[in-house]
């Protein structure tokens, strides 16, 4: 795996928790607390707040699919992940198997060179 793959990989891993946590906490403290009581100042700012961290992750991902090469399914997988509340901390846990699969991989085929 060369350098700008397992940075696109890395960027994707940096973004998805806080992508995950962000649709739950919009869940809970926006709409939920603004249904039930009379604070409703948290919709938007977590709407918002939720909404970039959502179209940074689909960039990263679509950067992702373009210099890993990945099959759509897998594509697919992680976007689904994406819309599912803290599904995208399962995505981490599979994008941290992955960058460690390479690592180990990287590391036999300098040992096989030398």
């Amino acid at each position: 795996m060369d350098i700008k793959t397992a940075s696109a990989l890395h960027r994707l891993r940096l973004i998805s928790v806080p992508e995950a946590l962000s649709f739950p906490a919009l869940l809970i403290f926006g709409s939920l607390l603004s249904r039930i009581s009379d604070i409703d100042f948290l919709m938007m700012p977590l709407g918002v707040l939720h909404g970039i961290l959502f179209v940074i992750y689909a960039i990263f991902l679509l950067d992702v699919w373009n210099k890993a090469k990945w099959p759509f399914t897998k594509v697919l997988l992680f976007f689904v992940l994406a819309l599912l509340p803290f599904g995208g901390l399962y995505g981490d846990k599979l994008l941290k198997r992955d960058e460690a699969d390479s690592v180990v991989a990287a590391r036999a085929r300098e040992a096989a060179e030398a």
